[in-house]
């Protein structure tokens, strides 16, 4: 086949229709506009560039279209191009789900960005989100904002800031009761509150499970609690690689307890492993930190 006829499917046929022909499903709740997570079983897969590309999060497989239909069915290329050729004007469900990109938009820097959000204050929006929603502590929620490690987001959500080991700001997570995703135009280190200089890092895949398991640790003061953003990027390993390269230093992989939190906690041991450092595995009893934390409050 001609490359011109190659790049025509490339551009015809989506990675969402090549998963839903292989039964994969839209995980609403798990997905933003600029990732859609998509299930079978335990399996996933994250679709990106608005159907172009994809990911793996539990392993390190990417690519196009191609790629996709190779690992999902265990084929070469020749055979990937005729499943791909089947799929030629089939429209997937993320085409009717999804709404619009938006019209594209000037971003001021990262910092300028965050700078402009107010601080979360009693009885705001945010504060009532963390608190009521995700039951949050005031404690921890004081920490929180005396570290200035959260800020106020739009329609009652929050931000939880992002930074690399210089304390730089590199992006945020969003979270709200109708929204999450992560901030356009920044890039996933770590969420960090607690103890800076602590000899024990507690890993979780989120900013509000971070602060769900400070609180259920009443805020240990041998520990940084950190989230990766639920992302794996390379920013974000070298970033815990750095940790524990530390002397002394004990990793703690207290990611989810699903098939991609043991994925990730994996690689966090065999991060531990390479740099010589402690490692254990905490677990929530529920899904995750907050659940456990939503639970224990009743709530």
């Amino acid at each position: 086949m001609e490359k011109q006829e190659i790049d025509r499917l490339r551009q015809q046929v989506l990675c969402t229709a090549v998963l839903e022909d292989a039964a994969f499903a839209i995980d609403r709740r798990e997905s933003t506009r600029r990732a859609v997570k998509y299930r079978r079983g335990d399996s996933v897969i994250i679709v990106i560039h608005q159907g172009r590309g994809w990911f793996d999060p539990l392993s390190d497989k990417k690519g196009d279209v191609f790629a996709l239909a190779s690992h999902l069915h265990g084929c070469g290329f020749p055979e990937a191009l005729e499943k791909i050729g089947r799929l030629v004007n089939v429209r997937s469900a993320q085409n009717i789900w999804w709404p619009p990109s938006p019209a594209p938009r000037r971003f001021t820097a990262i910092a300028d960005r965050w700078e402009r959000r107010r601080k979360i204050c009693l009885s705001s929006p945010s504060w009532h989100y963390l608190s009521q929603v995700r039951s949050i502590p005031v404690s921890v929620l004081g920490a929180a904002i005396d570290q200035d490690v959260v800020r106020e987001g739009p329609l009652g959500s929050m931000w939880a800031r992002h930074v690399d080991r210089q304390w730089r700001m590199t992006g945020w997570e969003e979270r709200g009761p109708d929204w999450r995703g992560f901030s356009a135009g920044g890039s996933k280190a770590l969420f960090r509150i607690g103890n800076q200089g602590a000899g024990r890092i507690c890993v979780t895949e989120a900013a509000i499970d971070a602060m769900s398991l400070a609180a259920l640790e009443r805020m240990r003061p041998d520990s940084l609690y950190v989230s990766t953003g639920g992302g794996w990027s390379p920013r974000t390993v070298g970033e815990i690689e750095h940790a524990a390269s530390a002397a002394d230093m004990h990793l703690v992989a207290a990611t989810d307890a699903n098939p991609q939190g043991e994925a990730f906690a994996d690689r966090i041991r065999q991060i531990a492993t390479s740099m010589g450092c402690g490692f254990s595995r905490l677990r929530p009893q529920a899904d995750d930190w907050n659940d456990v934390l939503r639970e224990r409050a009743g709530g």
